[in-house]
Parts: structure tokens; C-alpha cells; sequence
């Protein structure tokens, strides 16, 4: 079967990162669509012809869209959608409708929890596919392109004879080595592409693993199983990216990418010993770092460690089910940082427990701690997620609460002791605390003058953290 994988268009000019993990609006980066990459990988191991619109990546708007899939032959079409774009993305079934009888196939990490109210509002969407699509994905096209039935399958839910069928949740691949590289040769360029600022380029995103087994209440990849490719299918990826397409900056998708320690040591050591010359990126928990690792990450290009601080109240932490202690985050952010590495703090506001003593704790935090560069979101009730169902409980949202209302820029949602508006107040200090501190420019203009290589990436991201502190 002919299969047709989009990423949708921008939303309104901006950015949209439709990743399982990372299902944002983001100006300041435009990511490969990864998963659709690796979709498209998988499909072809099962004989199936497939091409990809990046639309997203290559800044394709809805009319140029629609002309390109009016000329176009293809059996299903496969596309990412988010909450907070939903009814944009959603115009890509919409336009395939006009063109084609393909069934329309959308794939939403966040809200596999609400799937009978996204096919109810999406009138083109024929199936939705909740879940482990590495799984689902290819079993699907195959049974489409033999016209059997999908009763059966497990991670979808579709349209039979007026009614919505949900099936049973889908169960992970059982070795994720088993899927291929993705379809790197599907991107005309990697030059679309960047994190924050156009630097280091040429660059991608890649998982090498999926999955968190923490219990974090606000966390949309809470408790699910964590699936790895192992150290020697890692490295396989990296050394086709080097050869084919000269890589020079990747940034580790993954959850967690220092869960398993031997293998990190097995990449680093092998990043070494070949000489691969890569820098790279990563997320991590400040339980799943220590010096000896992070001197060896350095030597094999590492540039910088992000990290979910969340917050700098004990309190907070604890009703957050983060597991970690504010000290234990502080002693990580200091380690990151005397291993000669940059390292990303993410925090969030208005989580439950929240009130203005525990807002000045973590800006005090942050003015302690100066980690090189930070994010500061705002707690969203997402669907599915144990905070979700506390702010039911609680009377903090309603039952009719609109998904696409659910960004981490805007609060939707209050505290026992903090209003909506406070909680944005909260998030605008933290931006001040960090962003206008002399002591942080002071920081980071030192390891510039260590680190010169780095003076294009900083000043991007300098000018950048002056604009959002300013707006602010």
C-alpha cells in the first residue's frame, strides 16, 4: 500500500513539536518528525511504498499542502496531532477527505485517555492510533491493504457503522532493536532544523529509548514501561547519520536517557573509541547522574544535561510524587556544572500544594543554583495523568474543560491558595530571578570565554532569554 505520513503545517506561523513526549507549540526550535521517520521504516520492512510532507519542518502552509496531496496517490494517510493545535492538525484529514478516500489515520500521545471525544469533534479522523505506534502502525496498513477487519487490533479506535469502536490498549514491541533506521532519506534537508537556535547544525532528535517508570502526578509518560535499543543498535544509528549525512548535533529524545548506566558507558565509550565526533544533548533525573558518568558523557560529546527540577519547595516535590529531594536537585545542578557541562533546569508553577512561600522557594532555588539556561511552565491538567484527576476532585477544572486550552504557557488552572493569575505571576518572577541576574550572565559569559565554540549558540539563546524576560 501507497501510505502518505504528514507533519502538519505550522499553527499561525509557529513551530509545532508533535513528539509522544514533547506534544508543544515551540517557536524557538523546528524538530524532524521522528516518529513519523521511524513509522515510515517499519512500513517499509512490511513492503509498503512511503513518502512524508514535512510540512511543519519545511514551512509548508494549507493551500501549498492541499495542492501537493491533490496530485497525489496514496492508499491511508498518517499524521500527528496535538491538544493544542487539534483543530489546525486536523485540517490535514480534512484536505486528504477532499482528495482522496484514504482512511485518515491520527496519532496523539496525550489525549489516547479522551479518544471517544477527539473522534467526536474530529469528523474527518477515521482511526486514531493511541498508542505504541511502532506496534500498531504496521499491523494496521497491513490489515487496510487486505481489507480485513480491525476489531481485534489493539491501540486503535475507529468509526464502524456510525459508532466508535475502542479497542484494547496495545502492548510494546518486545525488542526495540527490531526497528529499523528511521527513514532519514524521506527529509529533503536537515537544515530545517534546530533546538533554540540555529546551531551545530546539521541536526536531529533520536530516541533510544521510550518510556518512564516514575510516578510524577503532572507527567503524561508516567508509569509506562521503559523500552530501549540496545547500546550496539544505538550506535549503529549514530555512525549512519555520521556517514550519510554528516551529523553534527543530536539531541537524545529519550525520557530519561541515563535510566540504564552500563549502556550509557557502553555509547559514550564506543562515541570515543570511533572517534565519532558528535555532540549531543540529553534528558536526565538529578537520581540518575554522577561524576564519573558525566566526566565520561563529556568526553564523548556531550554538551549539556536537562533536568525536571519543578520546583524548589520540599512540599511541592513531595505531593508531585517526584520522588527527589530539593538538596539532591541542587548538589546535580552543581555536579552538571563543575563537569564542565551546560545544564537545562525545567520548572513548573502551580502545581498541587503550590502557594506564594513555596513560589519564593523556588525562585530563591533558582537564584541559588543558576543553572545555565531554564524553562518555566505552568502545571496543565492533561488528560490521564494523576493531576488531571486531582484538579476534578478538587473543583480546580470541570469535566467540560477543553483540551485544547491545555498549554504549559497559560494556567487553566488554580491552587488551593493560588489564583490562575497569581500562578502567571509566578512563572514571569522566575523568568526575572534567572533571566536578568547579573551573577547568571556572569556564569555563562565565563564559559563562553572557556568554551569560544560556544559564542553563537549563547548569544542566541542570551538574546532570546531577554526577549521572554522583557515580554514578561
Amino acid at each position: 500500500m501507497k501510505v502518505l505520513l504528514v507533519n502538519p503545517p505550522r499553527f499561525k506561523k509557529v513551530s509545532v513539536i508533535r513528539e509522544d513526549r514533547c506534544e508543544i507549540i515551540e517557536k524557538n526550535s523546528v524538530l524532524p518528525p521522528y516518529s513519523l521517520l521511524q513509522i515510515a521504516s517499519l512500513l517499509r520492512k512490511r513492503g509498503h511504498e512511503v513518502s512524508l510532507i514535512d510540512a511543519n519542518g519545511e514551512n509548508i502552509d494549507y493551500p501549498a499542502f492541499e495542492k501537493m496531496v491533490s496530485g497525489m496517490d496514496y492508499g491511508a494517510v498518517i499524521f500527528r496531532f496535538i491538544p493544542a493545535t487539534f483543530d489546525w492538525d486536523m485540517q490535514t484529514a480534512t484536505i486528504s477527505k477532499k482528495h482522496s478516500d484514504a482512511p485518515t489515520i491520527g496519532i496523539c500521545w496525550t489525549l489516547g485517555s479522551s479518544v471517544k471525544t477527539v473522534l467526536n469533534e474530529a469528523k474527518d479522523l477515521d482511526i486514531y492510533l493511541m498508542d505504541e505506534y511502532e506496534a500498531v502502525a504496521p499491523e494496521l496498513i497491513d490489515r487496510l491493504s487486505a481489507g480485513d477487519g480491525l476489531s481485534d487490533l489493539a491501540g486503535i479506535a475507529y468509526r464502524h457503522e456510525g459508532e466508535i469502536i475502542v479497542n484494547k490498549d496495545a502492548s510494546p514491541l518486545k525488542n526495540y532493536d527490531d526497528i529499523p533506521i528511521p527513514a532519514y532519506d524521506l527529509l529533503k534537508s536537515f537544515d530545517f532544523y534546530y533546538a533554540d537556535t540555529k546551531h551545530g547544525q546539521p541536526f536531529t532528535i533520536m530516541y533510544t529509548s521510550k518510556g518512564c517508570p516514575n510516578s510524577c502526578i503532572y507527567c503524561t509518560m508516567a508509569n509506562t514501561k521503559w523500552k530501549a535499543k540496545s547500546a550496539e543498535r544505538v550506535l549503529e544509528e549514530l555512525r549512519h547519520l555520521k556517514q550519510n549525512y554528516d551529523i553534527k548535533t543530536i539531541m537524545f529524545f529519550d525520557e530519561a536517557f541515563t535510566i540504564n548506566r552500563k549502556r550509557v558507558e557502553k555509547i559514550t565509550q564506543a562515541i570515543i573509541d570511533e572517534k565519532l565526533d558528535i555532540h549531543w544533548y540529553c534528558n536526565s533525573r538529578v537520581d540518575l547522574l554522577d561524576r564519573d558518568l558525566l566526566e565520561k558523557m563529556k568526553q564523548a560529546g556531550c554538551k549539556a544535561v536537562c533536568m525536571g527540577i519543578e520546583s524548589g519547595s520540599q512540599k511541592v516535590i513531595a505531593e508531585a510524587n517526584k520522588r527527589i529531594s530539593v538538596e539532591k536537585s541542587a548538589e546535580a545542578i552543581k555536579m552538571v556544572k563543575d563537569a564542565g557541562l551546560k545544564v537545562y533546569c525545567s520548572f513548573i508553577f502551580g502545581l498541587p500544594g503550590e502557594n506564594q512561600e513555596t513560589v519564593n522557594e523556588t525562585i530563591e532555588f533558582i537564584k541559588r543554583t543558576l543553572p545555565t539556561g531554564g524553562e518555566f511552565n505552568i502545571a496543565t491538567p492533561y488528560p490521564g495523568t494523576r493531576l488531571h484527576e486531582i484538579a476534578l476532585e478538587k473543583g480546580w477544572i470541570t469535566g467540560q474543560s477543553d483540551f485544547r486550552t491545555m498549554n504549559q504557557n497559560k494556567s487553566i488552572m488554580r491552587t488551593e491558595e493560588l489564583t490562575s493569575e497569581e500562578i502567571e505571576r509566578a512563572r514571569r518572577q522566575a523568568h526575572h530571578a534567572l533571566f536578568l541576574n547579573p551573577k547568571w550572565w556572569a556564569q555563562n559569559i565565563g564559559y563562553v570565554i572557556k568554551n569560544p565554540e560556544d559564542f553563537s549558540l549563547a548569544s542566541k539563546y542570551a538574546l532570546g532569554a531577554l526577549k521572554i524576560a522583557f515580554a514578561h
